[in-house]
């Protein structure tokens, strides 16, 4: 590739670099075994146990795989615009529930329900003000009432989340799965309408089918994670739009993005690295106007919390401090540095590595020649930047050390926007990759009892 132009990657490229993933799991899963690693996840590089077993779901899960193969990439390329982004969220919400229910409607909700979760304590929640109030001196895990697992170690919007899905009848462990499939199911729609605002169209058609049968629908479906996955999403496909926008339908759009992205930094202490993300959108619109609009209506949304009891920079340490006297400490550095990648691998699936052997290459060519952003500008340069932002905001929350295991769900918002690496890749590589990515989903939900 050639400054930001250039050829697609070959298939070489993608062989290589799911060959690199597959290598990458294998090792995460032989050396604990192998050497007697005390590595503190049941079956490393997962929070999960080796459970073989067929349900309901599993047909649906192959009958639609069967389908998305042959049909997903025709139906991708030439369905109208409006009808592909409505029939990737129903795809993408079907294949979730297929997945799930290998369980049967266990598998949808039960997780929810567990008591390191956010359901319960949702369901206790009469006075939100109050738990605003108290929020951060309950984090420690020496106080005598102190938060579950979950609560603890995130904001409190993600418990607000659950807390209006009690007032609305949703606090079931049923109702409140299918609300988190659901919205996590839109996070498709998201991406799609923002890579065709930002002018890539056509490549958001070629790379549609691997946004919905992504392996990551596994962990989407059943943990509070595929929501905020979505929320990142719906984020930066607002700004995307103010970035095409002028007038008053830019200050609006901008301010959707900065709520709700700050509204992703209540959810998470690891979101703020959306920032990455929110930067190489803006360079892919060729647009600044939206920044300050937006930081402004982000920094709202995490004063309100503050004024109302929650300053996320005084619980930060906090959690932190729980963090490190808690698993953290007995999960060495040395095997999650690189065991992360390996868990994210699964979640993304294999294809991701061809996804960043891709912008690799794009780095290495762009090195060699030598140009700068004036060589010009295209869609495959818009679907680089925005997958290197990805794989940038991987890298930083691997390095940050506040995630050690756990990955494949905490790191669901970044997915997707390494998956649309895949795009670059000509169709019948694409068809070849979403064919080996449905078979490992399924082979994963099918061999694993996964937790989350």
């Amino acid at each position: 590739m050639n400054g930001v132009e250039g050829a697609r990657p070959g298939a070489r490229t993608a062989a290589w670099g799911v060959a690199a993933v597959l290598l990458l799991i294998a090792a995460a899963m032989a050396v604990p075994a192998l050497t007697g690693w005390k590595v503190h996840v049941s079956l490393p590089p997962l929070h999960a146990e080796w459970m073989p077993r067929l349900g309901p779901g599993t047909p649906l899960a192959v009958l639609l795989g069967a389908a998305g193969v042959v049909w997903g990439p025709r139906l991708a390329a030439s369905a109208r615009w409006g009808r592909l982004v409505l029939l990737s969220f129903a795809a993408s919400a079907l294949w979730m529930f297929a997945l799930a229910t290998v369980d049967g409607l266990d598998g949808i909700g039960t997780i929810l329900d567990h008591r390191y979760e956010y359901l319960g304590t949702a369901r206790e929640v009469d006075d939100f003000g109050a738990t605003l109030r108290e929020y951060v001196e309950r984090i420690p895990f020496a106080h005598e009432d102190n938060w579950p697992v979950h609560i603890a170690g995130h904001p409190p919007a993600a418990l607000l989340f659950f807390v209006v899905l009690v007032r609305l009848g949703l606090g079931s462990a049923l109702g409140a799965g299918f609300a988190v499939l659901l919205v996590g199911a839109t996070t498709v729609m998201a991406v799609l309408i923002t890579l065709r605002a930002l002018g890539a169209e056509r490549l958001a058609r070629g790379v549609a089918p691997l946004l919905v049968f992504t392996p990551s629908a596994i962990w989407v479906a059943v943990s509070g994670d595929g929501m905020f996955a979505a929320v990142a999403a719906w984020g930066i496909c607002a700004l995307a739009l103010a970035t095409r926008s002028r007038g008053v339908r830019q200050v609006g759009w901008s301010i959707g993005a900065g709520l709700l992205l700050g509204y992703c930094v209540m959810l998470s202490y690891g979101l703020p690295l959306l920032g990455i993300l929110a930067v190489a959108v803006l360079i892919a619109g060729r647009c600044w106007t939206p920044l300050p609009i937006a930081a402004a209506a982000a920094l709202c949304v995490v004063g309100a919390f503050a004024l109302n009891g929650f300053a996320w920079w005084e619980a930060f340490p906090v959690l932190q401090q729980r963090y490190w006297d808690g698993v953290a400490s007995r999960r060495p550095p040395g095997y999650w540095t690189w065991g992360n990648l390996a868990a994210f691998g699964i979640s993304a699936g294999p294809a991701i590595g061809a996804s960043l052997a891709a912008v690799v290459a794009w780095v290495i060519a762009r090195l060699r020649a030598r140009r700068g952003a004036d060589a010009g500008w295209t869609p495959q340069a818009t679907v680089l930047i925005l997958c290197a932002a990805a794989w940038l905001m991987v890298l930083a929350a691997d390095l940050s050390n506040m995630s050690r295991a756990e990955v494949e769900r905490i790191w669901l918002p970044f997915v997707p926007w390494a998956t649309i690496g895949l795009a670059l890749f000509g169709a019948s590589t694409r068809r070849t990759l979403l064919g080996g990515q449905i078979v490992f989903a399924i082979l994963a939900q099918s061999l694993l009892a996964t937790g989350w």
